[in-house]
């Protein structure tokens, strides 16, 4: 079995012609992550939708819905990408439609996967868990930010894939390696490493930044996101 790191959304097609393996598609800041808080809080199923204009559609007709744009929740949303917006008094029981700059993007691009699911620091343990069952290789997913690489979704790939070294994965590529030695070098200190990125630069300038802490922490959750291409729901497996 071997792990394998997509830096970017568009570098997948490069990686979809194989077939049998799992995708983990990652966004820690912060969509993957606030889908992991929601379906914790008690959410029936997460919807990804790429577009704004289909996000409004369900709105529309009746739906709670989740919606960001360059970090900024959308005004017509109920609401933004803050994990700490889904509690449980607004969510438990409830279909929630969810569209986000990148996130949501790297779900669209990956949805013929035959096993998609979603990753995040804080259900780390739970995915690596879970492709150690499954037994098939696995492809890390970065959405990144705007089809561009960026790091913090690409030491989530390192943390797994160093995770899954331990429970008898290989390196698929360059890609992994660099990934898992990036991990390396941030795991003493992943606070101060990831002051360095753009994102946290996005989120403080938008005053965003109280989630940052919460998203660099490992299994908090112990939620499997688990993507049905039929429904095009994600729900905890």
């Amino acid at each position: 079995m071997k792990v394998e790191v997509c830096f970017s959304p568009a570098l997948y097609p490069f990686y979809a012609e194989q077939e049998d393996h799992i995708v983990v598609v990652v966004d820690i800041f912060r969509a993957s992550t606030t889908m992991c808080a929601a379906l914790k809080n008690g959410a029936k199923s997460i919807m990804p939708v790429a577009s704004i204009e289909e996000a409004q559609v369900y709105k529309q007709r009746g739906f709670l819905v989740g919606a960001e744009r360059n970090v900024k929740r959308c005004e017509f949303a109920d609401f933004g990408n803050s994990p700490f917006d889904y509690t449980r008094d607004k969510v438990e029981g409830k279909d929630v439609v969810f569209t986000t700059t990148n996130g949501t993007q790297a779900i669209d691009m990956a949805s013929d996967a035959r096993i998609l699911i979603i990753g995040a620091f804080s259900n780390i343990s739970t995915i690596a868990e879970f492709c150690k069952q499954q037994q098939k290789d696995v492809i890390v997913l970065c959405a990144g930010w705007n089809n561009r690489f960026n790091i913090e979704d690409t030491l989530f790939g390192g943390a797994l894939t160093g995770k899954l070294l331990q429970k008898g994965y290989t390196l698929a590529s360059d890609a992994a390696t660099v990934a898992l030695s990036m991990w390396q070098e941030a795991e003493p200190n992943i606070r101060e490493y990831i002051n360095r990125t753009e994102h946290i630069k996005r989120l403080e300038a938008n005053n965003l930044q109280d989630s940052v802490d919460y998203c660099l922490t490992e299994d908090t959750v112990n939620i499997l996101p688990l993507y049905d291409k039929e429904t095009r729901k994600i729900t905890n497996a």
